[in-house]
């Protein structure tokens, strides 16, 4: 019989991948090599000379010091983590914290996404047309995880309230986070990791653009072969 509780194990990708949108822009506090226990401090400063800093730099009270990741490319890791909102739950987090969710293959970046931006152009009732474009991020993934993949109650389609209670209880518990199947894609795989010093910072891949049918995303294209593919 199968235990009521994920077991740990020990997950390694070659490659892991996370499609994040290309308008945004990488945040300098991060980038830079100052202490991130002085960011706070630093943020401050600037901030009265640029109002707006602290929505560009999210909430980072949802970090602790000794778990931030600063210089070159921080910005990919620290995003998820400090832009974490209600309005963005996800599968295993219902927006109160963030993760960072990759997939194991390009493509179940690219669907997982895919389904995720749809849903978001139906609730604004946007016109049909190529849309948003994204950037594919890659790095390696190394990592003693929860294992969700036997249970199929953190796998529904669109009822997230059982991996989301799940993810709150192991996150509290100190784990690193979570592997589980993909409901985007077949026999793909997905993670969900619960703090941003646990994985390399990722490098920049592909972008893409997504079409949107008036229904659903129903193609990509490869902006640098300008290959158009079907999904």
């Amino acid at each position: 019989m199968v235990s009521d509780t994920p077991a740990l194990t020990r997950v390694t990708w070659l490659k892991a991948y996370r499609l994040i949108r290309s308008i945004y822009p990488p945040i300098d506090l991060f980038e830079d090599i100052a202490d991130p226990r002085d960011w706070e401090a630093l943020a401050s400063a600037e901030s009265k000379t640029n109002p707006r800093l602290w929505s560009h730099l999210g909430r980072l009270d949802l970090v602790p010091p000794e778990r931030r990741v600063s210089g070159p490319g921080a910005s990919y890791l620290m995003a998820p983590f400090v832009h974490a909102s209600h309005d963005r739950p996800g599968r295993f987090s219902d927006g109160s914290y963030g993760v960072y969710s990759a997939g194991n293959a390009e493509e179940v970046a690219i669907r997982e996404v895919a389904y995720h931006h749809g849903r978001a152009m139906a609730a604004s009732a946007e016109a049909p047309g190529w849309t948003s474009q994204f950037r594919m991020l890659v790095n390696r993934l190394d990592l003693d995880l929860h294992d969700a993949r036997p249970f199929d109650r953190f796998h529904d389609p669109d009822d997230y309230q059982a991996p989301q209670t799940l993810g709150r209880q192991l996150r509290r518990a100190g784990s690193n986070g979570i592997v589980y199947r993909s409901v985007r894609h077949a026999d793909g795989e997905c993670a969900a990791i619960f703090w941003p010093d646990l994985i390399p910072v990722p490098v920049q891949a592909d972008h893409f653009d997504y079409h949107w049918d008036g229904e659903k995303v129903d193609r990509i294209r490869n902006c640098g072969t300008g290959t158009i593919y079907g999904l």
